[in-house]
């Protein structure tokens, strides 16, 4: 029989990588990984390719609505699509973008800033690849403080022991 009880003898562990530096995409592992975090699930996020975008001290973080066809915004009082055709013209991105921080602001989402910081404040692991680092060549510094550097291997050390796996 299980015991269902909250004793720490359902402690798990989750790792998540993390992908894409777009506005939209920065969401999903911050919050997961904070929500984890603070029901005493032990996070690794390991940030490669363009999701290391998230962990840059200044952000520029857009919403790419290209190829989204699911992307719809409240407006008007009702939902609306833009067409993908719309989404290849100028200045698109940036519109959507703007309506996209309103939304978030509007609604008391906190920020990517805040998520980072409570991502950390929670004690999640942040790895940034240091393969992405070099071949994007970004420093250490531009990033955030309570970052590890680290490669495949030091992400995969706390892959193969983790309970929960993601791709993001």
């Amino acid at each position: 029989m299980t015991n269902n009880t909250d004793d720490g003898a359902n402690a798990k562990s989750m790792t998540i990588i993390v992908t894409k530096g777009s506005l939209d995409w920065a969401y999903p592992p911050l919050i997961l990984a904070t929500t984890a975090a603070a029901m005493g699930v032990d996070v690794t996020l390991f940030f490669t390719f363009y999701g290391l975008e998230i962990l840059k001290k200044k952000l520029d973080l857009q919403v790419t609505a290209l190829g989204n066809a699911a992307m719809k915004m409240p407006m008007m009082g009702m939902h609306m699509a833009m067409p993908n055709i719309v989404n290849m013209l100028p200045g698109v991105d940036a519109g959507a973008t703007t309506m996209m921080k309103n939304l978030i602001k509007s609604k008391g989402v906190a920020s990517i800033e805040d998520l980072r910081e409570a991502a950390i404040e929670s004690d999640v692991k942040i790895i940034a690849c240091q393969m992405t680092l070099d071949l994007f060549e970004y420093k250490a510094t531009d990033l955030i403080d309570g970052v590890e550097i680290g490669g495949a291997a030091t992400y995969m050390e706390r892959a193969l022991k983790s309970d929960i796996n993601l791709f993001i």
